[in-house]
């Protein structure tokens, strides 16, 4: 979403980062410069085993901070790069829309999309390795409600709401309304009921899964799909819907 670079570039413009001459790219742990060269910005050593599953342990040179001596020195606001790298979204909105700098509101603005899709718990610097499917997706569609202009797009979502809240399902209800208020068309697999009442177009296959499912069942709207004696998916829709 580019917060990162706009976070670097802050740290750059710090007093004391223009008096050492460091660059935004000082502030980034993917090249060399800034960041910790003994474990190249990871924060971790892999150790590999013959055996068994390799095994990652704290880089005894920045002590998992990442980032060299001389760059974690540099402080916006009683906080270094790694400081800022270790708070959620939520967090980070909230620390940068106490400044109404022009630098700070591009900040918050890049990150919103985040809150907007139930993700502000995830760390700033946090790997998208560690990301599950469902939240990778989400990733993505922050990405998508973050851009100002963009050509119409399909997106298709395999069960966004795996492992959600409640109240996250909500958001995320939200964040694809956005999209199609933007001209976008989403089409979801999902097994989540509030997620299926609020279709505009449903799709059931079935009539079982596996070998004796496949099959279109029905198709219509939530109620029309509610009222097809045929579907196991309408017969829960119903009592959802309360029809």
């Amino acid at each position: 979403l580019k917060a990162f670079d706009e976070i670097r570039k802050l740290f750059a413009a710090q007093p004391l980062a223009k008096q050492l001459n460091f660059s935004p790219a000082y502030f980034s742990f993917n090249v060399e410069g800034g960041r910790c060269e003994e474990c190249k910005g990871e924060g971790t050593i892999t150790v590999e085993m013959q055996f068994m599953a390799d095994i990652r342990l704290e880089c005894e040179s920045c002590h998992g901070k990442r980032f060299s001596p001389e760059v974690l020195e540099i402080e916006y606001r009683e906080k270094n790069i790694y400081d800022v790298l270790e708070m959620t979204v939520n967090q980070a909105i909230e620390f940068f829309s106490q400044q109404k700098g022009t630098t700070e509101k591009k900040i918050v603005k890049k990150m919103l999309p985040l809150q907007d899709v139930g993700l502000g718990y995830l760390k700033l610097g946090q790997s998208s390795s560690t990301l599950s499917g469902g939240e990778n997706q989400r990733v993505k569609l922050a990405y998508y409600l973050g851009e100002e202009k963009s050509q119409p797009t399909f997106f298709i979502f395999d069960e966004p709401t795996t492992g959600l809240h409640f109240h996250d399902i909500k958001t995320l209800l939200k964040a694809f309304n956005a999209l199609l208020e933007r001209g976008h068309t989403v089409l979801i697999v999902e097994h989540n009921m509030e997620v299926i009442k609020c279709a505009d177009h449903l799709i059931d296959i079935g009539p079982e899964g596996g070998k004796a499912g496949g099959y279109v069942v029905c198709e219509g709207t939530p109620e029309e799909v509610a009222a097809t004696a045929s579907s196991h998916t309408g017969r829960y829709l119903k009592e959802k819907l309360g029809t």
